[in-house]
Protein backbone atom coordinates (compact mmCIF):
# COMPACT_ATOMS: atom_id res chain seq x y z
CA UNK A 1 0.00 0.00 0.00
CA UNK A 2 3.24 1.95 0.26
CA UNK A 3 3.35 2.59 -3.57
CA UNK A 4 -0.53 4.19 -3.54
CA UNK A 5 0.45 6.63 -0.44
CA UNK A 6 -0.27 10.06 -1.31
CA UNK A 7 3.40 11.02 -1.27
CA UNK A 8 4.28 8.62 -3.82
CA UNK A 9 1.62 8.97 -5.62
CA UNK A 10 2.14 12.77 -5.98
CA UNK A 11 5.58 12.27 -7.35
CA UNK A 12 4.20 10.46 -10.58
CA UNK A 13 4.28 12.83 -13.41
CA UNK A 14 1.92 12.63 -16.61
CA UNK A 15 3.80 14.00 -19.54
CA UNK A 16 1.48 15.76 -21.74
CA UNK A 17 2.37 15.51 -25.40
CA UNK A 18 2.28 19.00 -27.05
CA UNK A 19 0.04 19.38 -29.75
CA UNK A 20 0.34 22.35 -32.05
CA UNK A 21 -2.91 24.97 -31.84
CA UNK A 22 -4.94 25.30 -35.04
CA UNK A 23 -5.06 21.44 -36.25
CA UNK A 24 -8.69 21.15 -34.82
CA UNK A 25 -11.91 22.74 -35.02
CA UNK A 26 -15.43 22.16 -33.02
CA UNK A 27 -18.07 22.10 -35.32
CA UNK A 28 -21.40 24.07 -33.73
CA UNK A 29 -23.42 21.95 -36.31
CA UNK A 30 -22.75 18.83 -34.66
CA UNK A 31 -20.20 19.42 -31.58
CA UNK A 32 -17.34 16.82 -33.09
CA UNK A 33 -13.86 17.99 -33.10
CA UNK A 34 -12.61 17.68 -36.73
CA UNK A 35 -9.11 17.70 -38.24
CA UNK A 36 -8.75 20.89 -40.12
CA UNK A 37 -6.99 19.06 -42.92
CA UNK A 38 -10.08 16.51 -43.03
CA UNK A 39 -12.68 19.75 -43.35
CA UNK A 40 -10.40 21.52 -45.97
CA UNK A 41 -10.59 18.08 -48.11
CA UNK A 42 -14.43 19.25 -47.76
CA UNK A 43 -14.42 22.43 -48.97
CA UNK A 44 -14.58 23.56 -45.35
CA UNK A 45 -17.64 21.62 -44.66
CA UNK A 46 -18.00 19.44 -42.02
CA UNK A 47 -17.63 15.66 -42.62
CA UNK A 48 -19.87 14.62 -39.90
CA UNK A 49 -22.94 17.11 -40.28
CA UNK A 50 -22.59 18.98 -43.51
CA UNK A 51 -21.71 22.09 -41.43
CA UNK A 52 -20.94 24.77 -43.54
CA UNK A 53 -18.21 27.39 -42.21
CA UNK A 54 -16.88 30.35 -43.47
CA UNK A 55 -14.99 30.47 -46.69
CA UNK A 56 -12.21 33.08 -47.48
CA UNK A 57 -12.79 35.43 -50.74
CA UNK A 58 -9.36 34.06 -52.42
CA UNK A 59 -11.18 30.15 -52.07
CA UNK A 60 -14.42 31.46 -53.08
CA UNK A 61 -12.96 32.52 -56.48
CA UNK A 62 -10.72 29.17 -56.32
CA UNK A 63 -14.25 26.81 -56.33
CA UNK A 64 -16.23 29.09 -58.91
CA UNK A 65 -13.91 30.58 -61.29
CA UNK A 66 -12.47 28.72 -63.48
CA UNK A 67 -8.30 28.41 -63.28
CA UNK A 68 -6.59 31.65 -64.64
CA UNK A 69 -9.51 33.33 -66.08
CA UNK A 70 -10.69 35.87 -63.12
CA UNK A 71 -9.75 39.66 -63.43
CA UNK A 72 -10.43 41.78 -60.75
CA UNK A 73 -10.69 45.65 -60.49
CA UNK A 74 -11.34 48.26 -58.96
CA UNK A 75 -8.82 47.31 -56.12
CA UNK A 76 -7.01 50.65 -55.49
CA UNK A 77 -10.48 51.69 -53.67
CA UNK A 78 -10.06 52.53 -50.11
CA UNK A 79 -12.39 53.88 -47.63
CA UNK A 80 -12.05 57.10 -45.63
CA UNK A 81 -13.12 58.36 -42.39
CA UNK A 82 -15.62 61.06 -43.70
CA UNK A 83 -16.87 61.18 -40.02
CA UNK A 84 -14.11 61.40 -37.89
CA UNK A 85 -16.13 58.07 -36.17
CA UNK A 86 -13.86 57.81 -32.88
CA UNK A 87 -14.94 55.07 -29.70
CA UNK A 88 -13.27 52.97 -28.14
CA UNK A 89 -11.16 52.95 -31.62
CA UNK A 90 -10.70 55.09 -34.05
CA UNK A 91 -12.42 53.84 -37.84
CA UNK A 92 -9.18 54.65 -39.31
CA UNK A 93 -7.17 52.10 -36.94
CA UNK A 94 -9.97 49.63 -37.95
CA UNK A 95 -9.58 49.92 -41.48
CA UNK A 96 -5.68 49.70 -40.96
CA UNK A 97 -5.94 46.76 -38.90
CA UNK A 98 -8.27 44.63 -41.15
CA UNK A 99 -6.42 45.33 -44.21
CA UNK A 100 -3.15 43.81 -42.53
CA UNK A 101 -5.36 41.33 -41.50
CA UNK A 102 -6.69 40.26 -44.52
CA UNK A 103 -4.27 41.57 -47.37
CA UNK A 104 -7.55 43.36 -48.67
CA UNK A 105 -8.36 47.07 -48.95
CA UNK A 106 -12.14 45.98 -48.24
CA UNK A 107 -14.65 43.44 -47.77
CA UNK A 108 -15.73 42.61 -50.95
CA UNK A 109 -13.40 41.51 -54.22
CA UNK A 110 -15.01 42.09 -58.05
CA UNK A 111 -13.81 41.19 -61.19
CA UNK A 112 -15.27 38.90 -64.29
CA UNK A 113 -14.09 35.06 -64.71
CA UNK A 114 -15.52 31.99 -66.45
CA UNK A 115 -17.45 29.19 -64.94
CA UNK A 116 -17.22 25.84 -67.15
CA UNK A 117 -17.10 28.48 -70.06
CA UNK A 118 -19.74 30.83 -69.14
CA UNK A 119 -18.01 34.78 -68.66
CA UNK A 120 -19.70 36.11 -65.77
CA UNK A 121 -19.82 39.30 -63.77
CA UNK A 122 -18.22 38.45 -60.29
CA UNK A 123 -17.80 39.23 -57.21
CA UNK A 124 -17.52 37.89 -53.37
CA UNK A 125 -17.87 39.16 -50.12
CA UNK A 126 -15.30 38.70 -46.97
CA UNK A 127 -16.61 38.80 -43.72
CA UNK A 128 -13.66 38.68 -42.08
CA UNK A 129 -12.58 42.29 -43.11
CA UNK A 130 -15.10 44.34 -40.79
CA UNK A 131 -18.19 41.49 -40.62
CA UNK A 132 -18.47 41.89 -44.70
CA UNK A 133 -20.29 45.38 -43.57
CA UNK A 134 -21.09 48.07 -46.46
CA UNK A 135 -19.72 50.86 -46.47
CA UNK A 136 -18.61 53.00 -49.40
CA UNK A 137 -16.66 51.24 -50.96
CA UNK A 138 -18.28 47.99 -50.64
CA UNK A 139 -21.31 50.14 -52.42
CA UNK A 140 -19.54 51.22 -55.13
CA UNK A 141 -17.34 48.29 -56.20
CA UNK A 142 -20.59 46.62 -56.04
CA UNK A 143 -22.46 49.22 -58.33
CA UNK A 144 -19.83 49.40 -60.60
CA UNK A 145 -19.54 45.72 -61.13
CA UNK A 146 -22.96 45.80 -62.20
CA UNK A 147 -22.78 48.72 -64.57
CA UNK A 148 -20.18 47.27 -65.96
CA UNK A 149 -21.72 43.61 -66.35
CA UNK A 150 -24.33 45.27 -67.80
CA UNK A 151 -22.59 47.11 -70.60
CA UNK A 152 -20.80 43.89 -71.36
CA UNK A 153 -23.87 42.21 -71.32
CA UNK A 154 -22.96 39.50 -68.63
CA UNK A 155 -24.88 37.85 -65.88
CA UNK A 156 -23.51 38.88 -62.69
CA UNK A 157 -22.89 35.97 -59.52
CA UNK A 158 -22.54 38.20 -56.31
CA UNK A 159 -21.39 35.85 -52.93
CA UNK A 160 -23.01 37.72 -50.33
CA UNK A 161 -22.21 37.79 -46.52
CA UNK A 162 -22.46 41.14 -44.17
CA UNK A 163 -23.49 42.25 -40.63
CA UNK A 164 -24.66 45.16 -42.33
CA UNK A 165 -24.49 48.53 -43.05
CA UNK A 166 -20.90 50.28 -41.75
CA UNK A 167 -22.64 52.47 -39.80
CA UNK A 168 -18.88 54.08 -39.34
CA UNK A 169 -20.09 55.84 -42.10
CA UNK A 170 -23.35 56.56 -41.47
CA UNK A 171 -25.88 57.77 -43.88
CA UNK A 172 -23.11 57.64 -46.91
CA UNK A 173 -23.42 53.55 -45.74
CA UNK A 174 -27.00 53.55 -45.53
CA UNK A 175 -27.12 55.07 -49.39
CA UNK A 176 -25.55 52.04 -51.09
CA UNK A 177 -28.93 50.52 -50.56
CA UNK A 178 -30.29 52.55 -52.92
CA UNK A 179 -27.56 53.09 -55.09
CA UNK A 180 -26.95 49.61 -55.87
CA UNK A 181 -30.55 48.73 -56.08
CA UNK A 182 -30.43 51.41 -59.04
CA UNK A 183 -28.12 49.78 -60.58
CA UNK A 184 -29.77 46.37 -60.10
CA UNK A 185 -33.03 47.43 -61.75
CA UNK A 186 -31.09 48.69 -64.79
CA UNK A 187 -29.30 45.31 -65.47
CA UNK A 188 -32.88 43.52 -65.41
CA UNK A 189 -34.21 46.49 -67.90
CA UNK A 190 -31.35 44.97 -70.13
CA UNK A 191 -32.62 41.43 -69.56
CA UNK A 192 -29.72 39.81 -67.78
CA UNK A 193 -29.30 37.63 -65.45
CA UNK A 194 -28.59 38.43 -61.74
CA UNK A 195 -28.09 35.56 -58.65
CA UNK A 196 -26.88 36.28 -55.62
CA UNK A 197 -25.17 33.46 -53.47
CA UNK A 198 -26.56 34.18 -49.70
CA UNK A 199 -23.65 32.67 -46.87
CA UNK A 200 -23.58 32.70 -43.12
CA UNK A 201 -24.48 35.05 -42.32
CA UNK A 202 -26.23 37.90 -44.47
CA UNK A 203 -28.33 40.08 -42.90
CA UNK A 204 -29.46 43.84 -42.52
CA UNK A 205 -28.89 46.10 -45.07
CA UNK A 206 -27.04 43.77 -47.33
CA UNK A 207 -30.27 41.47 -47.06
CA UNK A 208 -32.53 44.43 -47.21
CA UNK A 209 -30.65 45.04 -50.47
CA UNK A 210 -28.99 43.69 -53.53
CA UNK A 211 -28.73 40.45 -51.36
CA UNK A 212 -32.33 39.33 -52.36
CA UNK A 213 -33.07 41.29 -55.26
CA UNK A 214 -32.12 38.46 -57.72
CA UNK A 215 -33.88 36.30 -60.72
CA UNK A 216 -33.13 33.83 -58.74
CA UNK A 217 -31.77 33.37 -55.14
CA UNK A 218 -29.52 30.58 -54.00
CA UNK A 219 -28.38 29.91 -50.85
CA UNK A 220 -25.82 27.74 -48.95
CA UNK A 221 -27.18 25.38 -46.41
CA UNK A 222 -27.54 26.36 -42.93
CA UNK A 223 -27.01 30.23 -43.79
CA UNK A 224 -28.30 32.85 -41.11
CA UNK A 225 -30.53 35.33 -43.18
CA UNK A 226 -32.46 38.15 -42.13
CA UNK A 227 -32.64 42.00 -41.58
CA UNK A 228 -32.48 41.87 -37.80
CA UNK A 229 -31.30 39.17 -35.34
CA UNK A 230 -33.79 36.58 -33.62
CA UNK A 231 -33.16 37.94 -30.30
CA UNK A 232 -34.23 41.62 -31.38
CA UNK A 233 -37.29 39.99 -33.06
CA UNK A 234 -38.63 38.18 -30.26
CA UNK A 235 -37.84 40.89 -28.04
CA UNK A 236 -39.58 43.68 -30.01
CA UNK A 237 -42.88 41.26 -31.26
CA UNK A 238 -42.81 39.35 -27.51
CA UNK A 239 -43.38 35.93 -29.32
CA UNK A 240 -41.51 32.82 -29.74
CA UNK A 241 -40.23 32.59 -32.84
CA UNK A 242 -40.75 29.41 -35.10
CA UNK A 243 -37.35 26.76 -35.00
CA UNK A 244 -35.06 27.51 -37.60
CA UNK A 245 -36.31 30.75 -38.06
CA UNK A 246 -33.80 33.09 -40.26
CA UNK A 247 -31.76 30.05 -41.79
CA UNK A 248 -31.86 28.79 -45.18
CA UNK A 249 -33.85 25.61 -45.33
CA UNK A 250 -36.48 27.75 -43.42
CA UNK A 251 -36.68 30.71 -45.81
CA UNK A 252 -36.97 28.05 -48.55
CA UNK A 253 -40.20 26.80 -47.43
CA UNK A 254 -41.22 29.82 -47.28
CA UNK A 255 -40.45 31.41 -50.23
CA UNK A 256 -37.65 33.67 -50.08
CA UNK A 257 -35.17 31.46 -51.57
CA UNK A 258 -34.69 29.60 -54.75
CA UNK A 259 -32.53 26.86 -54.05
CA UNK A 260 -30.44 25.91 -50.95
CA UNK A 261 -26.91 24.42 -52.87
CA UNK A 262 -24.58 22.68 -51.36
CA UNK A 263 -20.72 23.87 -51.65
CA UNK A 264 -19.96 20.95 -53.49
CA UNK A 265 -22.26 21.69 -56.04
CA UNK A 266 -22.51 24.99 -56.16
CA UNK A 267 -20.57 25.98 -59.52
CA UNK A 268 -22.73 23.12 -61.25
CA UNK A 269 -25.64 24.50 -60.10
CA UNK A 270 -24.75 28.13 -61.16
CA UNK A 271 -23.78 27.28 -64.37
CA UNK A 272 -27.13 25.59 -65.27
CA UNK A 273 -28.91 28.53 -64.25
CA UNK A 274 -26.72 30.93 -66.48
CA UNK A 275 -27.14 28.10 -69.72
CA UNK A 276 -31.50 27.92 -68.68
CA UNK A 277 -31.56 31.83 -68.65
CA UNK A 278 -29.53 32.73 -71.45
CA UNK A 279 -29.52 29.87 -73.87
CA UNK A 280 -28.20 31.94 -77.07
CA UNK A 281 -25.35 32.88 -75.23
CA UNK A 282 -23.69 29.54 -75.17
CA UNK A 283 -20.59 29.15 -73.28
CA UNK A 284 -18.37 32.28 -73.26
CA UNK A 285 -14.53 31.96 -72.38
CA UNK A 286 -13.15 34.95 -70.40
Amino acid sequence: MALFSKKNYSTIKVRKRDIPDGLWQKCPGCAEIIFKQEMQAHLMTCPKCGHHFQLSRQDRINLLIDEGTFKPFDEELISVDTLGFTGTASYTSKLDDNRKKTGYNDAITCGTGSMNGHKVGFGVMDFSFLGASMGSVVGEKVTRLIEKSTAAGLPVILICASGGARMYEGMYSLMQMAKTSAALARHAEAGLLYVPVLTHPTTAGVMASFATLGDVIVAEPGALIGFAGPRVIKETTQQDLPEGFQRSEFLLQHGLLDKVVKREDLKESLTRIIAYTTPAAGARSA
